[in-house]
Formats: structure tokens, C-alpha cells, sequence
């Protein structure tokens, strides 16, 4: 096929694709209606007395409209990013003070000074696993000696063999198991193992805000956060 013959074709077949959608268009007028988001897509002339303006106008409001998400999501990720640049540097704060830290009992008042001064935590717990339960010489409302077998430890089971950070609701027996019946007031809590699959434990952090963890968050800064406290436990004697 010759190249003008083949231009000619293209445009016959243009021509009559053209004339579809405009039969389309006229048999469904409503059909911008039923789907406005087309409309930020097409090109509109604006002509003084062109009947088309109403289209325009709509096809504005879409755009603004868009825009105005756009810009609220903005506004959202800048505000999250700087929360997480807060959160690195006392995480980071956190390593230096451990590598300072000569002793286990120190150590222990490091973290949880930390959890409660820096992050905001409202209850903390320390579980360690044992072969035998042990009161703790440091603090028996904050770390607590227990065997893998202990009675209640079943109730986190799967977030135990999971070996995960796990953020949410918490109420009940797992809130008194946690945080006691002095902690009837945490309403949220996450849970960091401790080593891989809790090796070593976990460490339970509560909050009297119901959506203060919550299962959709990151866990990312609560993992390293548990990379950082196993690993400054296994450091001093």
C-alpha cells in the first residue's frame, strides 16, 4: 500500500471512530455525569456564548478538587516524614547511650527512662525469657523473668512464633497479663520480640490512646528499636 493511499485509509478510519463517539455522546448526554473524572482529561474550548462552558466549569472543580487531595496527602507525607526524622534521632540517641552504659542495671534504667521521657510510652514491660521465673533485682513492675511456658504467654503465642513487631487494641486478660490491673488505662499497645522469634523476650509498650499503635502503622523503627534493646541487653553482665 502506497503511503497517501495508507494516510487516506487512517483518516477514514478516524473519521469514523469520530462519528461513534459522537453518536455515543448525543445518545447519552448524562454521560460526562456518570463519569466526571473524564473530564480532567479532555481539552475544552472556552469561546464567549459557547454552550460549553458548564463542562468547563466542571472540568475546573475536578481539577481544584484533585489538586486539594494532592495537596492534603502532601501535607500528610511531610508531616509523617518529619515524625520519622524525630523518631531516628532519639532511636540513634538511644545507641549512644547504650554504648555509655556499663551495666545491666543502668542499662535497664536507660531503656526504660527512654520509653517513657523520648517515645512517649505510657506502661512499659520487659519480658525475659528464662529456664526459671526469677524476680528481676532491677524493677519487678517493669521486667519480668518468665519460662516460654509460663501460663498467659499462650495468648501471644502467634505473635511469638511470628517473631514481628505487633501494634493494636489491646483489652482484657492480655492487657492484665501485660501492664497488671494498674494498666486498665492502656487502650493501645505494641509488642517487640526480643531476638529472633523472642528468643530472648519482648519488650510491650502500652498507651492510653486507643489509635496510638494500631495495626496499619510501620513497624520499621519498633524493629530496630527491639534490635537495639536485645542487643544492649546481651552487652553488659
Amino acid at each position: 500500500m502506497s503511503t497517501e493511499r495508507k494516510r487516506k485509509t487512517d483518516v477514514q478510519f478516524q473519521q469514523a471512530d469520530e462519528d461513534q463517539v459522537g453518536r455515543f455522546l448525543r445518545s447519552h448526554p448524562d454521560f460526562f455525569e456518570r463519569h466526571p473524572g473524564l473530564l480532567a482529561h479532555l481539552r475544552l474550548p472556552h469561546e464567549p456564548g459557547d454552550n460549553t462552558v458548564s463542562l468547563i466549569e466542571r472540568q475546573v472543580a475536578i481539577l481544584r478538587e484533585r489538586n486539594r487531595k494532592l495537596d492534603q496527602k502532601l501535607r500528610e507525607l511531610v508531616g509523617l516524614a518529619r515524625a520519622n526524622d524525630v523518631l531516628a534521632k532519639k532511636i540513634h540517641q538511644l545507641a549512644l547511650r547504650m554504648i555509655g552504659t556499663g551495666n545491666r542495671v543502668e542499662m535497664l534504667e536507660m531503656i526504660r527512662s527512654v520509653l517513657h521521657s523520648e517515645l512517649g510510652c505510657d506502661r512499659s514491660v520487659l519480658v525475659l525469657f528464662a529456664d526459671e521465673p526469677a524476680d528481676d533485682l532491677f524493677d519487678a513492675e517493669f521486667v519480668r523473668r518468665l519460662t516460654r511456658k509460663e501460663s498467659g504467654l499462650e495468648l501471644f503465642q502467634t505473635f511469638l512464633n511470628a517473631g514481628r513487631p505487633r501494634c493494636g487494641q489491646v483489652a482484657g486478660v492480655k492487657r492484665d497479663f501485660l501492664f497488671g490491673k494498674e494498666g486498665n488505662d492502656i487502650e493501645s499497645a505494641a509488642l517487640i520480640p526480643l531476638g529472633k522469634e523472642a528468643a530472648t523476650g519482648f519488650l510491650a509498650i502500652g498507651s492510653r490512646e486507643a489509635s496510638r499503635f494500631h495495626p496499619g502503622m510501620s513497624t520499621d523503627f519498633l524493629s530496630r528499636l527491639g534490635e537495639l534493646v536485645e542487643q544492649g541487653l546481651t552487652s553488659v553482665d
